[in-house]
């Protein structure tokens, strides 16, 4: 209801009658007041309390406790009179009322103590003195803005009592805030730290173990060097009693062999043959074809093509085994080249095209055809057409576009032309490995071609060598087009320059092994370009011009070269050496020839960390070394598997003693050194050695091969394990050594005597050798074989796998002797 200035006058006496206005005033003056917490229940309890007191005493300021309540009177009725248009009646009666209030006295007084505004009070005082010509209109504003100024005053009040309470709820949230603050301030530093207490906890817990495992490896080192010198003690006592059984069994069997030989005389060859043929008869028993298909395989991968074949024409059984696919996956035509025809090797791809995987043609001399036939083996990953004279570039375009899978390809020293190199970046997009050594043909522009297409981007290796017409430029093609490399061969270049290397360094960062043998003007230069890449194998061979400042920064450069190979380098000394001792990884370190080299860099070298991964060591012809050395070498390496000490004039016997023990030794090179007989007695307490060369060494007589009182006796005893002997040069020895070797060593498997001018009557000599002895006579039985002797020749290269990997296919493991002569010796 917003107003009853028109509603029915009945409604608005009902109003008056009852109080309603000054029961809704009282009521929302306490509600604004107050501000209960629950409205609901505070408006039903002041009810109560106004129908207690009665509507007659109703004030407006009833419901406000007595603590806030405002000390201004309230003047009027009430405003909601006004709000509900119910006191235009009342006007002039109020207004009388008030003006007779005025007229007592100390009215003024009192109007100004409640703060009455001095207007208000003129009007008033007017009103009453001349209340003959006031107008209602007049009343009604002046009623009106009295009461608005009531309700500003009511309203201020209201509001600053409102302020007070933010004010007092502000301060609390700023305390609450702070505390917080302060909170999360000391949980953060709390943080922190916990974090560092957490990380000092960490660390002093690493040290406790660092600590725990030093005193462990400590109490381990004691106790291993314990047990070693034990274990050296029984080994040694070990030792002089199997040298005493060994002497005792020699001896027997020397008395037996001689009885032997004198009933051999007597008996005739019949006897003989007819042993042999029981031998045949014995192992025609064993049928092959009965193992399982992997074995097999491993005897006939033993076999050239030529003796494959000749397998497949025994029998029906044999040439089932010689067709399994397995074993033509890969066909070396190189060892029938001269005995082979085109044509069988035209059907022989033909027929095995889909599983030939690798194919050597070197050095073989076919027509264009031929090569054609490669075309149709779609699987080929590897060929090999190096020193094939009639290998042309057409023949290359047929075998490009049919073998696009080639992995492996070798066109050393052929006739190949720029229009080969185009071809390869074009069909051979997987090409790893290539070979274009001694081919002069190709140019500058050729290599540019590389880059053409897909490129030859994962190529990985690459030989140059030989190639003398690539010019700098052609190095910058190659890095352009060539950027994975990681194996680089540079052989017999003497064109080869620094500025050559700098040119390929400067894209193909990834070279990790580098071969430049016969590249006589590469300087110091080259090694400092190369440290941008991550070299692991090095070989400057042959090469005068690099010296000590090459490897003044090689731990920083280069920390993780294994193989270093700088023979015949004569600008290296022995700060070179002092400069490799922190390489970890260094494995093998060749330095022949490298005379100006002595014993104190040696020793500087092995006092690093160097000498702990040490396998291979060959400091042949270095002269300046002395025993000093070789005693150094047997406390620093303990991985030692091949030393070589050739030529070293100050090796003495003692220098022997030393290396003795150094335990993980198999193989040892004292060619042209002083050792005597003394020396060898000394050395054959080495028992794991395969392999000793002593060629050239003056001093050892025929004593130092004879069984019962020399020194050889007691390497032929206790050097079971050897397998490769070289004796060349030792002009005094005799025939009798031959018999002594066959007794002592029974898995030796290359002899070398050449130029053992002292050994003659051969036909003896391989008698002895072939002679049959029983299980009985020597310990596993058997004898050594001889199949054929050729005047300069090695027999039988290919059983041993001590040998050069180029012989790939080898006969099966036999026990061959090997013989170096010369032809003048025999008539």
């Amino acid at each position: 209801m917003a107003s009853l200035r028109n509603s029915n006058p009945r409604l608005k006496n009902y109003f008056k009658e009852n109080y309603i206005p000054q029961v809704c005033e009282a009521l929302l003056c306490g509600i604004l007041v107050t501000c209960p917490e629950d409205p609901l229940r505070y408006l039903e309890g002041m009810i109560m309390v106004i129908i207690k007191s009665g509507l007659q005493n109703l004030l407006w300021d009833m419901c406000i406790a007595p603590s806030m309540k405002s000390n201004i009177r309230r003047l009027s009725e009430t405003y909601l009179e006004q709000l509900f248009e119910l006191d235009d009646q009342l006007m002039v009666s109020e207004m009388g009322s008030e003006v007779e209030l005025l007229s007592t006295p100390g009215a003024l007084s009192e109007l100004n103590k409640q703060g009455t505004c001095r207007t208000h009070l003129c009007s008033l005082i007017s009103q009453s003195s001349w209340g003959s010509w006031m107008t209602p209109e007049l009343m009604i504003k002046a009623c009106s803005f009295y009461t608005g100024h009531l309700v500003k005053t009511h309203f201020c009040t209201w509001r600053d009592i409102a302020r007070t309470d933010e004010n007092v709820v502000l301060a609390e949230k700023m305390n609450r805030a702070v505390t917080c603050y302060n909170f999360r301030l000391q949980k953060s530093v709390f943080h922190h730290w916990h974090s560092y207490m957490e990380d000092q906890k960490e660390k002093l817990k690493n040290m406790l173990l660092r600590i725990q495992q030093i005193i462990y490896c400590h109490k381990l080192t004691i106790i291993l060097t314990k047990w070693r010198n034990t274990a050296r003690h029984k080994s040694k006592k070990k030792e002089d009693e199997l040298i005493l059984k060994h002497e005792l069994q020699l001896k027997k069997w020397k008395n037996r062999l001689i009885l032997k030989r004198a009933a051999a005389e007597e008996s005739n060859f019949p006897e003989q043959s007819s042993s042999e043929v029981s031998l045949v008869d014995e192992t025609l028993k064993c049928d092959i074809s009965l193992l399982p298909e992997r074995a097999i395989l491993q005897i006939f991968f033993y076999l050239s093509l030529k003796d494959v074949i000749i397998c497949g024409q025994v029998s029906h059984a044999w040439m089932l085994m010689t067709q399994l696919n397995s074993l033509w996956n890969a066909i070396d035509f190189s060892t029938v080249k001269n005995v082979i025809p085109d044509k069988y090797i035209v059907s022989t791809l033909q027929r095995w095209r889909l599983n030939v995987l690798r194919l050597n043609f070197r050095g073989c001399l076919l027509r264009p055809k031929t090569f054609r036939s490669v075309s149709h083996c779609r699987n080929l990953q590897e060929l090999n057409v190096s020193d094939c004279p009639t290998f042309t570039d057409e023949s290359m375009r047929h075998i490009s576009e049919g073998c696009p899978g080639v992995l492996y390809l070798n066109l050393s020293n052929t006739t190949i032309t720029n229009r080969t190199m185009r071809l390869l970046p074009r069909h051979f997009h997987n090409l790893q490995n290539l070979s274009l050594a001694y081919c002069r043909r190709f140019t500058d522009k050729g290599l540019q071609y590389l880059n053409l297409g897909n490129g030859c981007h994962k190529l990985i290796y690459l030989d140059l060598s030989g190639c003398t017409q690539i010019s700098v430029q052609g190095f910058r093609y190659i890095a352009n087009s060539c950027t994975g490399v990681m194996h680089l061969t540079i052989n017999d270049m003497p064109t080869l320059t620094d500025n050559c290397v700098k040119a390929l360094v400067e894209k193909c960062s990834r070279i990790t092994s580098l071969v430049f043998t016969g590249a006589p003007h590469i300087t110091d230069c080259t090694f400092k370009a190369l440290s941008t890449c991550k070299l692991r194998k090095i070989r400057f061979e042959g090469n005068k011009r690099v010296t000590d400042a090459s490897f003044k920064s090689v731990d920083k450069n280069y920390p993780n070269l294994s193989h270093i190979y700088m023979a015949d380098c004569k600008g290296i000394t022995d700060s070179s050496l002092r400069s490799l001792s922190p390489l970890k990884q260094l494995t093998v370190l060749n330095l022949a020839n490298c005379v100006r080299i002595g014993d104190m860099g040696l020793k500087q070298f092995l006092d690093g960390p160097a000498s702990i991964k040490i396998r291979e060591l060959n400091l042949s012809n270095c002269v300046q070394l002395s025993d000093a050395s070789v005693m150094k070498l047997s406390e620093r390496c303990p991985n030692l598997n091949y030393l070589s000490l050739r030529n070293c004039e100050h090796l003495t016997a003692q220098g022997i003693g030393y290396i003795v023990n150094i335990f993980s030794l198999v193989s040892i090179d004292l060619s042209g050194t002083d050792i005597s007989n003394e020396g060898l007695n000394v050395l054959s307490r080495h028992k794991k050695l395969k392999e000793l060369s002593v060629s050239e060494c003056y001093r050892i007589t025929d004593d130092g091969i004879q069984i019962t009182d020399s020194a050889m006796e007691m390497l032929s005893a206790k050097c079971h394990y050897l397998h490769i002997l070289d004796i060349s040069g030792c002009v005094l020895l005799t025939d009798q050594i031959l018999e002594d070797l066959q007794i002592g060593c029974k898995q030796l498997r290359i002899l070398k005597m050449q130029y053992c001018t002292n050994i003659s009557k051969i036909t003896l000599a391989v008698k002895a050798l072939q002679t049959k002895t029983g299980p009985k006579d020597t310990p596993g039985g058997g004898s050594l074989n001889l199949p054929e002797l050729e005047s300069g020749r090695r027999v039988g290269l290919r059983s041993d796998p001590l040998l050069p990997s180029s012989q790939s296919r080898s006969l099966l493991p036999l026990t061959v002797l090997l013989l170096y002569y010369s032809e003048h010796q025999w008539h």
